[in-house]
């Protein structure tokens, strides 16, 4: 199978032609070229003085900040001497002092395409920005691990937008980042100088594992693409007391409560015959967050078959079977998150607060699942309009 070309290379090949001016470069931890070189040293090398600074998402430039919610501040990075300059602090919005430094502003983020991961909205932010300031922007497109051909969930209710959620989309939205950008671009008329550099090779049907590119962590906690393929419905965990194994070695994929026992847990869960997936029964012991230190029952998440597998139904099943064993128990979890003070994160995370309802009520998952049938083919009509792959 011929290897995924990511925008990063193709801009290599291109020998960096669309660039002009003074650059600023937006990066993280996986922003590597196949053979593993960090962008920064790419565009440092290349460029010379032309790239004034960098700037990170959440998690940090090189992946500093280990857990979620933590800000981080600017920095000088150690091995070229560039101003690193934070988009998750007191600002998740480059400012104009950042901005009038630069004559364009190159994207290259790994996305994991769901929609509560941060970086699809600080890439949004600044589109925003660089409208407002006239700053060109260069997006280098990489994967959509979840592939391009499945979509999935509730579209976000605009009084429930957020840093998990910025505009109305579903949990699962099956474009690439490059793809993402164009459609927010247009359809909600920010109207950035925005150019894409698409990818070669790439197709609506592969997964991660088909680009035969090496996976490198974008946060700490999504260590593998198996972590992403189960991200959007697991970060719904988030939302609750329930541990998401943050603090084990396969957080997302491992979740559970010292008051649960494996066994029950996936006896009920087998009845809902969940398409794609295995539950394993487990104890873990969480080495940080919630639970840290403690035994906790619950289960792994075994992808059988990536064709058929849904997510996002998959989180909202868990939840209600916990909360069916152990009514008591399940708590949402209070705010403040991701920079919302007021609405529960449960609700922010579902873009609605409809979903928690349903989940306290039993409401028969296909009901739910049914619920957001209508506004999910919607979305599907304008994405379609966005796909540059077949």
């Amino acid at each position: 199978m011929e290897r995924v070309s990511p925008g990063l290379e193709i801009l290599i090949e291109n020998n960096f032609h669309l660039l002009e001016g003074k650059i600023g470069l937006l990066v993280h931890p996986a922003s590597v070229t196949s053979d593993l070189v960090h962008a920064v040293k790419v565009f440092r090398e290349r460029l010379g003085e032309k790239l004034v600074c960098l700037l990170a998402p959440q998690h940090g430039l090189y992946g500093e900040t280990q857990d979620n919610m933590i800000e981080w501040h600017d920095f000088i990075e150690p091995c070229f001497g560039l101003p690193v300059y934070s988009l998750y602090g007191q600002t998740r919005k480059p400012e104009g002092r950042i901005l009038n430094l630069i004559d364009t502003l190159v994207i290259d983020l790994q996305d994991v395409g769901a929609r509560y991961y941060t970086f699809i909205w600080t890439m949004a932010l600044c589109l925003k920005a660089c409208a407002e300031h006239q700053v060109k922007v260069v997006m280098l497109d990489r994967p959509n691990p979840l592939g391009g051909r499945n979509i999935e969930g509730d579209v976000s209710r605009r009084d429930f937008l957020s840093f998990v959620g910025l505009f109305p989309i579903p949990p699962r939205y099956g474009l690439t980042i490059g793809e993402l950008a164009h459609l927010l671009n247009v359809e909600f008329k920010i109207n950035s100088p925005l150019t894409i550099i698409w990818m070669r090779g790439w197709k609506r049907s592969m997964y991660f594992h088909d680009t035969c590119l090496p996976w490198i962590a974008p946060s700490p906690n999504m260590p593998r693409p198996e972590t992403a393929f189960v991200y959007p419905g697991m970060c719904l965990i988030e939302g609750t007391n329930i541990s998401e194994g943050r603090g084990t070695t396969q957080p997302f994929e491992l979740f559970g409560a010292p008051f649960i026992h494996p066994w029950d847990l996936v006896h009920e869960l087998s009845i809902y015959n969940l398409p794609g997936i295995i539950f394993r029964p487990c104890y873990f012991q969480p080495t940080f967050h919630k639970f840290q230190g403690k035994l906790c029952g619950g289960a792994q998440l075994h992808i059988s078959d990536l064709d058929t597998f849904k997510p996002f139904l998959t989180g909202i099943a868990i939840l209600q079977v916990i909360r069916k064993l152990y009514p008591s128990h399940l708590e949402w979890k209070s705010p403040p998150y991701e920079y919302e003070y007021e609405k529960l994160p449960i609700d922010i995370l579902c873009g609605t607060d409809q979903i928690r309802q349903q989940i306290d009520q039993q409401v028969p998952l296909g009901e739910i699942e049914e619920g957001w049938k209508t506004d999910l083919e919607n979305f599907l009509k304008v994405c379609r309009n966005y796909f540059h792959y077949d």
